[in-house]
């Protein structure tokens, strides 16, 4: 069976992640079968709305640390995936709607972010898990997501989250039982299919423009910060989840440069 497989109905696409043995993490397969149903679905004159989900336990875990560790890098590096991509890139136009059927990690939390309306059934779990696995945690996801400044702490210091708890703060459209996820989902999709053609463009458009947006001068103090501290760190946390042991972490390289952090410059 594909990695990625993909439904029509009618002007509605399901994109269901199915690697449900490996909780649907996003290796190289898996993430050119999302590429390629994203461009199948922003190039037909058919299809409207899709509706994204996963098989098994999982939405999607995130990274596939497992082959990050055998690749010997991590995203970006020798060897990483490189795929046209109009969902992850910000270019598709279309609206797409999360299912959430499970675990929601890392990666797979991005997912759901990038979505425009989320339904998730009860007992899913939500973790934004930067700050396991680089030297920033998710500092934006919480502000993008127009959350209070507490949770959105919490979000960036990789707390988890139930589907209860998002769907209370906001986060979540819909909290549904596990066996009527699609059926709400679909419902959404309808919905928004009734609706003025160009209505349902221009407005999906205009929402997309008044997201919250980190400033430059943040994004600047981020990219800064990503690179302080020691970088075998990022390889030894891989290592250590897929070997299933606690890990070693140094920290920094020079001690001293824990309380020399960079500072935030005036825009």
């Amino acid at each position: 069976m594909a990695v990625v497989e993909t439904e029509r109905h009618d002007q509605v696409m399901v994109v269901r992640m199915n690697r449900p043995e490996r909780l649907n993490a996003l290796g190289r397969e898996i993430r050119e079968g999302l590429a390629a149903a994203w461009c199948e679905f922003r190039d037909s004159d058919d299809l409207e709305v899709a509706i994204l989900t996963g098989t098994g336990r999982a939405f999607c875990a995130g990274e596939d640390m497992k082959e990050s560790v055998g690749r010997g890098g991590v995203r970006g590096g020798p060897g990483a995936p490189q795929f046209e991509d109009p969902f992850m890139d910000g270019t598709l136009q279309k609206p797409v709607i999360a299912a959430v059927n499970g675990f929601a990690m890392g990666g797979g939390f991005m997912l759901v972010e990038r979505t425009d309306l989320r339904v998730a059934a009860r007992g899913a779990i939500f973790e934004m898990s930067e700050a396991k696995r680089w030297l920033l945690g998710g500092y934006g996801h919480g502000f993008i997501a127009n959350v209070p400044h507490p949770i959105a702490t919490e979000m960036a210091m990789g707390f988890r989250f139930t589907a209860e708890r998002l769907h209370e703060v906001g986060f979540i459209n819909r909290l549904v039982e596990p066996d009527q996820l699609i059926a709400e989902a679909m419902g959404m999709a309808e919905h928004m299919l009734t609706l003025i053609p160009a209505a349902r463009v221009n407005t999906m458009h205009m929402m997309r423009q008044i997201r919250p947006r980190v400033a430059s001068n943040l994004e600047g103090l981020a990219d800064r910060l990503s690179d302080h501290g020691a970088k075998d760190d990022l390889m030894e946390s891989r290592r250590a989840f897929a070997e299933k042991r606690t890990p070693d972490f140094r920290g920094w390289y020079d001690p001293a440069d824990r309380h020399n952090l960079p500072q935030l410059e005036e825009e």
